[in-house]
């Protein structure tokens, strides 16, 4: 057995981890999409559901931004398309130098931070508005019309460098035949430089559209109040997902297939290897043609909704609930057991009026002589308790307190007989 070399293993290793990084977080958001679990997760599997692309479609918030995507990608992709491809004519009809300061005026836009393109575009088109007094139900405050502005402004020039890369393998001698030949400038544009940017101009399309969708940054301010697909998600990162985010992760992900398995398909039947190869044989050319394809993955699309509309998933998950409340009561229980019996405190002894010891009759002794609990009485402070004032003139001892005298007179100012 022929064992192979480390340098031969090593690259395969490094694709597998490559394929791996690229694809794995994918692979993860579909398996999400179908478990029941209130929080996206792969582990611990719960039940098989196809519950969140119910609750996805019943998104209100979530189909508005859709909707609203879809728009603004429709008219990013009508107004930066012709922008870029005037772009891109103009610079490979100019001389160097014009060409390469047009070239950096034009690259700008990609190199300014999205933020800013939006703040800018907000503030440019407001400023707008006042001057023409404008009130602000018209479009110069419209969401649908900033973002569509606002993402153009570095759109067209991605789409410029698509038109680039084709037009330079342009032969210009195809023009000049056709306008030898008596064709307008509009003639030769239509019916020879048009048709060579075909390719081009498809490839830039699809690109203006996923970049205008998927763009956050620049669409969060010039939306306005108004939302996008891609502001709705980022709302529900901020404040709390569940697995209908997975669920829009496969839609995306099954549109994105069907298209390149048609496209690819339609390549590969019209190249010249694969004609020969079907010449000879009618089914395999029928089977391999591009509608036949796309009606095949038609009907698997259609096999897939009618599935997830009819799938029930409400017994498993009434029993993953049951469970959970089992498990719950246990470890409940078990925490009381685990818990120690609480010994009763010590009864705290009654407190008299300074905050001695109750003892039930008799007052604990005080340091101002007496009782502590005589020392305020009534009695103490106008006299004894239950003595008549005597009217006689004979000098009488003072009465007797319960702290001794000591706040007499006589004791205040020096002795009372001298």
């Amino acid at each position: 057995m022929k064992i192979k070399s480390p340098t031969a293993v090593i690259p395969g290793i490094y694709l597998a981890l490559f394929f791996a990084y690229l694809f794995g977080p994918l692979i993860i958001m579909v398996i999400t999409a179908f478990n029941s679990s209130n929080f996206p997760r792969v582990s611990p599997w719960e039940c098989f559901t196809t519950d969140w692309f119910g609750k996805l479609v019943a998104d209100d918030k979530l189909i508005e931004g859709l909707g609203n995507s879809l728009l603004i990608g429709v008219g990013v992709v009508a107004v930066a398309i012709p922008i870029g491809l005037a772009a891109a004519i103009m610079l490979s009809q100019v001389g160097p130098r014009l060409r390469a300061s047009l070239y950096t005026i034009f690259i700008a836009p990609i190199l300014v931070p999205g933020v800013v393109i939006g703040l800018s575009t907000l503030i440019f088109w407001d400023r707008i508005g006042t001057f023409f007094n404008a009130p602000y139900e018209s479009f110069f405050y419209d969401g649908t019309f900033l973002t569509i502005f606002g993402q153009v402004t570095f759109i067209a020039a991605y789409s410029m460098l698509v038109f680039l890369s084709r037009i330079q393998r342009f032969d210009t001698t195809l023009t000049e035949a056709a306008l030898d030949m008596g064709a307008t400038p509009t003639q030769a544009f239509v019916k020879v430089l048009l048709p060579f940017m075909a390719p081009a101009i498809g490839s830039a399309t699809v690109l203006a559209f996923l970049a205008s969708l998927e763009n956050y940054n620049t669409t969060v301010f010039t939306i306005v109040s108004s939302s996008t697909f891609t502001t709705v998600l980022s709302s529900k990162v901020r404040y709390g997902l569940d697995p209908s985010i997975s669920a829009v992760a496969v839609i995306i992900i099954s549109i994105t297939l069907i298209g390149a398995i048609i496209y690819e398909c339609r390549n590969r039947y019209h190249s010249k290897g694969w004609s020969l190869v079907v010449a000879e044989r009618p089914v395999l050319k029928v089977a391999t043609h591009p509608g036949s394809v796309a009606a095949v993955l038609g009907l698997l699309a259609i096999g897939a909704v009618l599935f997830i509309q009819n799938h029930d998933s409400s017994a498993c998950t009434a029993q993953i609930l049951e469970d959970k409340r089992a498990i719950q009561q246990k470890l409940m229980e078990q925490q009381s057991l685990d818990t120690p019996a609480v010994t009763p405190a010590p009864t705290t002894p009654k407190l008299g009026p300074l905050g001695g010891e109750d003892t039930g009759g008799t007052s604990a002794p005080s340091p101002f002589g007496g009782n502590a609990g005589s020392i305020f009485s009534p009695e103490n402070l106008s006299g004894s308790a239950g003595s008549t004032p005597s009217t006689s003139d004979a000098p009488t001892s003072p009465p007797s307190s319960g702290v001794g005298g000591i706040f007499a007179p006589e004791n205040l100012t020096g002795s009372g007989a001298n």
